[in-house]
């Protein structure tokens, strides 16, 4: 992270038509338009929307439905129109290259997945080997870009670390005695802990306890809660999903014990877990690029238009979803995308599109975004506060 952390505002807005044909899981969207054109450009979407990650896939996929729909109702891509088919991989790796292999014989184009760390490394390889442009609005492991037609959206774990380790230390909570409750077992988890430990040091903050879990016991915290409530912990740093979140909260109140807890990504959802009281995430810090409550013109657009689909507020795993079909629009635009190319040469295409193109009409980013020639985004994160039941920009 070259830029420290900053509620900042958003400042572009997009001009975007009124609902087309709408895309969902399993089934393509209305493709043609007014003038029934043939010419199509098919975008394939994976991520969980079952099982225990299912509120990241739902906002993905819901959210590139809402951007499919407002491209093809303005005219598409380079005169295509957006046929987009979504499949559920149950944050699973096996499913998910499953669900890469049918949306192949379906006849996908360019992937926007897989959702989350694993399956999305585990399509990699396969799209590596289709040369096949891959841009995942969600995969924050490293291994997700390693190869040079995959791109993402979001930070990676490293760099969340790093800019949490950087907020805390640039202002109110720098005194704050940290404890550390994380998933060994994962990438996702690890790499985070790792790189906010380390960057922690550097910046003098004090860690008073940093305890782990792993998949299979990711049901009873209360050894490692009793651990940092003893250490003396008065910030709770947890870089985990918002499914073991919320059972952390739920058993750090019983306790009574009641830290500042500050989370990443993936706590995003905690609002929406089933049975949660939510007055107990009251106060949590979240490490986001994207607030549902931001006045900007482009920000209540998407937002209203997803209220409307689904009955709830975007993640920002939804609006990251959202703004790469808005991204792979400009690279195809840009660089002449047709639909009688082949996968490979669409692919070598969207690489040098990618590195040379600058965003500036997105909801995740306060200004623009552009890409490094590693698949990483650079962009301004930010920080989020939940009162009263919403997310609000921290200062």
């Amino acid at each position: 992270m070259k830029k420290r952390l900053a509620a900042l505002a958003m400042t572009a807005v997009m001009s975007v038509g009124a609902l087309a044909g709408c895309g969902t899981e399993g089934t393509p969207a209305t493709t043609g338009g007014e003038g029934g054109s043939s010419a199509t450009l098919k975008i394939g979407g994976i991520g969980p929307t079952t099982g225990p990650a299912a509120i990241y896939g739902s906002d993905v996929r819901d959210a590139i439905s809402i951007a499919v729909d407002e491209i093809n109702a303005a005219g598409g891509i380079n005169g295509m129109q957006i046929e987009y088919k979504f499949e559920d991989d149950e944050h699973n790796a096996e499913k998910s290259v499953n669900a890469y292999n049918s949306l192949k014989d379906w006849g996908m184009q360019m992937l926007i997945g897989s959702v989350t760390s694993g399956p999305c490394i585990a399509v990699s390889e396969k799209s590596k080997e289709d040369n096949m442009f891959q841009l995942t609005p969600s995969g924050t492991a490293v291994q997700c870009v390693q190869y040079d037609n995959a791109f993402r959206v979001c930070f990676s774990d490293p760099n969340q670390g790093a800019a949490s380790a950087q907020y805390i230390a640039d202002g109110a909570l720098k005194d704050k005695a940290i404890g550390i409750i994380y998933d060994s077992s994962t990438e996702y988890s690890t790499g985070i802990h790792d790189s906010f430990v380390s960057k922690a040091g550097e910046l003098g903050l004090t860690i008073v306890s940093d305890q782990s879990f792993t998949a299979d016991s990711a049901t009873d915290f209360t050894a490692q809660l009793q651990s940092v409530q003893g250490a003396g912990a008065d910030l709770l740093f947890l870089p985990i999903y918002y499914t073991e979140a919320s059972l952390i909260l739920q058993q750090s109140d019983t306790m009574g014990y009641k830290p500042i807890y500050f989370g990443v990504d993936g706590m995003d959802g905690i609002l929406e877990v089933e049975n949660f009281d939510t007055s107990l995430a009251e106060g949590v810090y979240l490490l986001t690029p994207f607030s549902a409550t931001a006045e900007d013109e482009l920000t209540k657009n998407f937002v209203t238009k997803f209220q409307e689909k689904t009955g709830h507020v975007p993640n920002q795993f939804g609006a990251d979803a959202y703004d790469a079909v808005y991204i792979i629009k400009k690279v195809a635009e840009e660089q002449g995308i047709t639909a009688d190319m082949s996968i490979s040469d669409m692919c070598d295409k969207m690489k040098a599109g990618m590195a040379t193109v600058t965003i500036d009409n997105v909801l995740t980013s306060p200004t623009t975004i552009t890409w490094t020639a590693d698949g990483e985004p650079n962009k301004d994160p930010r920080a989020v506060i939940i009162q009263n039941g919403v997310y609000v920009l921290a200062e």
